[in-house]
């Protein structure tokens, strides 16, 4: 694994009003003045290392004459709208996590048109590990022994999987004793073993676990398989479905996640095994995404070809090492965590045939013609001056981990819809705001290496660490 930063843009969001008229019609009114224009005088951009009370100022001017502006930090109004010059608000620091924030100020005239935003991107200092309004659990699970990946049932059951090759059931807020089912022969070096585990979208009545992971059987290969769950332990039986080619001597860069679509499919990411060039081979597994039916067979309407031969679950290529991804329910948007080698960690938006670039590039690097270039990208080292380019002040080693928040849930209304990423060397979590440009905050920070990312059926947002399971929850 590896990979760095977080990133900002600014939302450009106008409001235009126009009329029309007939000789048949009233006369037309006069459009209406031109719209305002705010600009944020306070924070500075890229200012970092703050800390108090952090002072919101702004200036605005329009045509119309202006009614007030309103400040936003992270998306979140900050108080009410201010109607009189020197428009001012402020922030306390210390109810923020330490990190990356975005803080906004619009202007509204006396029409009611509406400015752009004027964006800073700013670095709060200090040890705060999450927000208020929420409260964070580190060890709400613990006695995991190197923890890779996880699910969440139907019933509430989280099925966690352990890189030796055990699946663990948690029921009800604990780690039951027995293993849900121990794999036989499972290599688990380097970044090898047990790497993915998904349940079949009717887990409720057929009890199908879906597993990725390296077996030594007939020489080291990544495999995966179907168990069949009988209440808190499987009935002992596996059904291999897919045998992926032979493994070269590097443990590393095996991918690993597991999700089935809301189309049915089987979606699994598979790691370049360290050999670059591999990734872009439509005819080579390595470095991809893999699409399968639930029975491991090949749907006909694959991207590169159409028959039942391994190469043919080729859904898209060009990526180093896709050791998680994430589906949005609602929507059926991918967004794959791929990490990243020297410079870059970044976040691409999964679609059939689509090409991510690897090795020829690297997050926004190197991105030319019939590539797709990141979604987001972030890097391993601050940058001179910090905060300043794509990423800004998040900077990190390996993507690890991603969950679409839903549209409704107990989290603020400004979480809905966004995508919680985590970075196994920073060792926090972050959010990427669609609504504001995917502007990216800071959200939290842990006291483990995170691997994993799950919104629950409570609204609650759960963190696959190494050795537990870290619970975020709206108090």
């Amino acid at each position: 694994m590896h990979r760095t930063t977080t990133g900002h843009w600014t939302l450009m969001a106008a409001l235009g009003i126009s009329g029309c008229g007939g000789d048949s019609s009233p006369p037309a009114p006069p459009p209406p003045p031109g719209v305002p224009t705010a600009t944020l005088t306070a924070p500075e951009n890229l200012a970092h290392g703050l800390s108090g009370t952090l002072a919101l100022a702004a200036t605005a001017q329009g045509e119309a004459g202006i009614a007030g502006v309103e400040f936003q930090l992270d998306g979140e109004p900050v108080g009410a709208e201010d109607t009189a010059a020197p428009y001012e608000s402020s922030v306390d620091t210390s109810r923020y996590v330490a990190g990356q924030h975005v803080a906004r100020a619009r202007a509204r005239d006396t029409a009611g048109n509406l400015s752009d935003w004027s964006v800073a991107t700013v670095r709060f200092g200090g040890k705060s590990a999450l927000g208020v309004g929420l409260e964070k659990i580190d060890g709400w699970v613990g006695g995991l022994a190197a923890a890779t990946a996880f699910v969440q049932a139907p019933d509430g059951r989280l099925f966690v999987a352990e890189q030796g090759g055990r699946v663990r059931v948690v029921k009800d807020g604990a780690l039951l004793a027995s293993p849900f089912h121990a794999l036989a022969d499972v290599d688990f070096n380097g970044e090898r073993g047990l790497i993915g585990i998904a349940l079949h979208p009717e887990f409720a009545t057929n009890g199908w676990v879906y597993v990725h992971y390296t077996t030594t059987r007939d020489g080291a290969h990544n495999r995966i398989s179907r168990l069949v769950a009988n209440g808190d332990v499987s009935d002992g039986t596996e059904r291999v479905l897919v045998e992926l080619p032979a493994l070269s001597q590097a443990t590393n860069h095996n991918g690993g996640a597991l999700h089935f679509g809301a189309d049915g499919s089987l979606y699994v990411g598979v790691g370049d095994n360290a050999v670059g060039a591999r990734a872009q081979d439509v005819a080579d597994p390595f470095g991809k995404l893999l699409r399968f039916a639930d029975d491991g067979s090949i749907p006909a309407d694959n991207p590169f070809c159409a028959d039942a031969l391994l190469r043919c679950a080729v859904w898209a290529r060009g990526l180093r090492n896709p050791f998680t991804f994430a589906l949005q329910p609602s929507s059926g948007r991918m967004h794959i965590n791929d990490v990243g080698q020297d410079t870059w960690e970044e976040i691409d938006v999964g679609q059939p045939g689509a090409n991510y670039g690897w090795p020829a590039s690297e997050g926004p690097d190197g991105v030319g013609a019939g590539i797709a270039a990141p979604r987001f990208a972030y890097r391993h080292d601050d940058t001179d001056p910090p905060g300043s380019g794509p990423g800004g002040f998040l900077t990190g080693g390996a993507i690890s981990g991603g969950a679409f928040y839903p549209d409704a849930g107990p989290f603020p209304a400004s979480h809905h819809g966004n995508y919680f990423f985590a970075d196994f060397v920073g060792r926090w979590v972050a959010r990427l705001d669609p609504a504001n440009g995917d502007a990216v905050y800071s959200f939290a920070r842990l006291a483990g290496s995170p691997v994993d990312l799950r919104v629950g059926q409570d609204g609650a947002l759960y963190v696959l660490t190494t050795a537990g399971i870290t619970r975020i929850a709206a108090r």
